[in-house]
């Protein structure tokens, strides 16, 4: 059945005119994305208890008070603080199986499937005012709510957690299976790794580590390029929370000895989430990575990329040409594919057909045809690529340039018209040319294809709370090669002291470092001359290309970054 619009609602219960409507529908037309019950709350014609019983006869729910709802211990320990907050929910009853939460947002309706599948309980939704929930939410999760460690703490001396254990491991050669699903789908774990699980989500993770030890079982979360440890669980519980990982992701739980890979798909405050799950045996047990990919956290929109006005001007030119490679450089985690993908985005309209070779496809576009990789059943990018030039595209991206193979295909497909993006693995973008050099590509093939090479870097933001001005070491300008009576007045040097806001690490985000070389005839005939790589990236300075390193000493003038940081992501140009 349609779900009746919510402007109707409030005509049809009175609350506001069919001329009211008309008004806020015009107003809603200026406020892209805003909901039509909370301007019609702005503008005074409506209450908030108004809009959620309003919300509430859309969705055939109940509506609740919490003015005098008082929170017990025992719902409490039903929904984490970090749960609670994310979702803006409230426990309000608990009877068997089902739970009931209280929210201002009924219309999401992922909020109860992804309860669902991170409690383990039927949920049933109730309604109550945005108003009423943020004064729950303060009163009972703000701040002395559940915390990570707090749980722990809780499962160290869990008896019946501990014997679960032991069954399901008691027997090696015949493993238990049914006490092996019942340990892992414990409350106590599935608790632990949920909390887990959204830290990581809120703290745009981008990483979660579970590594077994002899003696511990550590938890990192990489954030902003970094590791960082939390609080390390008892070692019994690594063979539960791997297992419960094995169980999301649909992976053999009988299977230990051989490396598995899964992932697990969730909506978190109605956002999705791709998990990809790594699972490798170790000497002690599993070790398990889980990469998160969160695609409301990146933002694929070329503008929000971070390049200067200047290498966005030229790297916009050179991508809507209509044929040649452009190639983007750089390490692992680096941001290659968010520049490719916000590219595309960009250049994906009606009138271009673009298609995309991905190992693995990271964030699903609309109006892109996507196509994953599978070596094992011969999908490999140089099989993809040739299958793709038979379906008419005018852009293609090729996940990375592996191999001799797929890099001739790239090249005849960028001489036949086609505009090729892909990614290789490279120091900077002068080193590209020799890179490819090495893997066959002959010199002729590159200098008549190659249109651009950009080079990236991601280096961490200083935190705008703590940051301070600090004078710089004789070993820190030296490795900068910098000297100290050359510097300027306005040349000054910073760092992050740290502070809550940025858990105490100085660095709160990481901002991207560009270097754009865009081929012209004469770097072609250089390469066709084959030059050094260092007369190549000499030359590419003086047509204005700008390295790494400056754009970083840049930043960091800027108060944008700190020198360790350019230090260590960059090298000193020759």
């Amino acid at each position: 059945m349609a779900i009746r619009r919510i402007g109707q609602i409030l005509v049809d219960l009175g609350f506001i005119s069919d001329d009211q409507l008309e008004m806020l529908l015009e107003e809603q037309d200026r406020q892209p994305g805003e909901k039509l019950g909370k301007i019609a709350e702005e503008m005074g014609l409506i209450t908030d208890e108004q809009i959620a019983q309003a919300l509430a006869e859309q969705m055939n729910m109940q509506v609740i008070s919490l003015a005098e709802f008082d929170l017990s211990a025992e719902l409490k320990d039903q929904i984490s603080e970090t749960m609670a907050q994310m979702y803006r929910i409230i426990p309000v009853k608990r009877e068997g199986d089902q739970l009931t939460v209280a929210t201002c947002d009924p219309q999401n309706l992922s909020i109860q499937d992804e309860l669902r599948t991170f409690l383990g309980l039927d949920v049933k939704i109730v309604v109550a005012t945005e108003r009423e929930l943020i004064r729950c939410l303060e009163k009972f999760y703000d701040a002395g709510g559940d915390s990570v460690e707090r749980l722990i703490v809780d499962m160290e001396d869990d008896e019946d957690l501990i014997r679960m254990t032991q069954q399901s491991m008691a027997h090696k050669e015949t493993f238990n299976l049914t006490d092996t699903e019942a340990l892992a789908d414990s409350a106590p774990v599935r608790k632990l790794l949920n909390m887990i699980m959204l830290l990581a989500i809120k703290d745009h993770a981008s990483d979660i580590h579970f590594e077994p030890f002899e003696d511990e079982f550590r938890i990192r979360i990489k954030a902003d390029g970094v590791l960082y440890e939390m609080v390390p669980p008892p070692r019994h519980l690594a063979f539960a929370i791997t297992t419960r990982i094995k169980v999301m992701a649909e992976l053999d739980i009988a299977e230990r000895r051989m490396p598995q890979d899964g992932r697990i798909e969730l909506s978190v405050g109605g956002h999705p989430i791709d998990l990809r799950i790594s699972v490798l045996p170790t000497m002690f047990g599993e070790s398990v990575v889980m990469r998160v990919l969160d695609r409301s956290v990146v933002s694929l929109d070329l503008k929000k990329v971070g390049m200067d006005a200047a290498t966005m001007k030229e790297f916009r030119t050179v991508i809507h040409k209509p044929n040649g490679i452009v190639l983007v450089t750089g390490p692992t985690g680096s941001g290659k594919t968010t520049t490719l993908y916000s590219a595309l985005n960009e250049l994906n309209t009606i009138e271009d057909k673009l298609i995309t070779t991905e190992d693995p496809v990271e964030y699903d576009m609309d109006g892109i045809i996507q196509v994953p990789i599978d070596a094992d059943i011969g999908v490999t990018f140089a099989a993809a690529l040739r299958a793709i030039l038979r379906q008419d595209p005018d852009r293609i991206l090729v996940g990375e340039i592996r191999d001799i193979e797929t890099a001739e295909i790239a090249i005849q497909a960028s001489l036949t018209g086609h505009m090729v993006f892909s990614t290789l693995h490279t120091n900077d973008a002068p080193s590209t040319i020799s890179r490819l050099k090495d893997m066959g590509v002959p010199t002729f093939m590159i200098a008549a294809t190659v249109e651009a090479i950009l080079a990236q870097r991601l280096v961490r933001r200083i935190c705008s709370q703590c940051r301070d001005e600090i004078v710089p070491t004789e070993n820190m300008l030296l490795e900068l090669e910098l000297k100290r009576e050359e510097l300027t007045a306005d040349q000054k040097f910073y760092r992050g002291r740290g502070c809550d806001i940025c858990n105490n690490t100085g660095y709160k985000g990481r901002v991207g470092l560009f270097e754009l070389m865009i081929m012209n005839d004469n770097l072609r005939d250089m390469i066709l001359g084959n030059v050094s790589i260092d007369e190549l990236r000499e030359a590419a300075r003086n047509y204005g290309m700008v390295s790494l390193r400056d754009a970083g000493t840049a930043f960091m003038f800027q108060g944008v970054t700190t020198p360790d940081e350019i230090i260590r992501e960059t090298i000193v140009d020759a």
